[in-house]
């Protein structure tokens, strides 16, 4: 039987927990290519290792992953407009790519330096065989890119074993 401790350690998967941080050095399956799909279109909320989030597609087809509150007002970037490359938040219309990076502030004149400082969580993701996946981890840590490329023809029933 477990301790307090020794349960709390394993099944605690919080940013910045022991099993949190062990499990956030892989790729994980963030959602279907088709939850996601056509550009600029829905945001789609996604909970994943214990953190709320935000993905989107962005008008060249990236896909994006970042923190699910905008950080000026904390308002949910689920109801952003997507549009032209990045998530626009609704209250102060700060817009946000896929890297985090703030890259329009109406609400300041132009040459002011805080756009430069303003930055949201965003995880890396990729697209493989129809599958969305992100790393959550450090960057320095990150594993190779998951290489399951499905074949178009896996569901063909003419190459089931019994018929080759």
């Amino acid at each position: 039987m477990l301790t307090v401790d020794e349960n709390e350690r394993l099944t605690r998967i919080g940013a910045g927990t022991q099993a949190g941080k062990y499990l956030r050095r892989y790729w994980w399956p963030m959602c279907l290519s088709t939850e996601l799909p056509e550009r600029d279109g829905a945001p789609l909320r996604v909970r994943l290792l214990g953190e709320d989030l935000i993905a989107f597609r962005d008008t060249e087809g990236k896909v994006g992953l970042v923190e699910a509150y905008c950080p000026h007002r904390r308002a949910p970037l689920f109801f952003a407009r997507n549009e032209e490359c990045g998530l626009r938040c609704v209250y102060h219309g700060w817009k946000f790519d896929t890297k985090g990076d703030c890259v329009d502030m109406p609400s300041e004149p132009a040459g002011t330096t805080l756009q430069a400082k303003v930055k949201i969580l965003a995880y890396p993701t990729v697209e493989k065989g129809g599958v969305v996946w992100t790393y959550m981890g450090p960057k320095e840590l990150m594993p190779p890119e998951p290489d399951y490329e499905l074949d178009a023809r896996a569901g063909d029933p003419s190459l089931c074993v019994e018929n080759l």
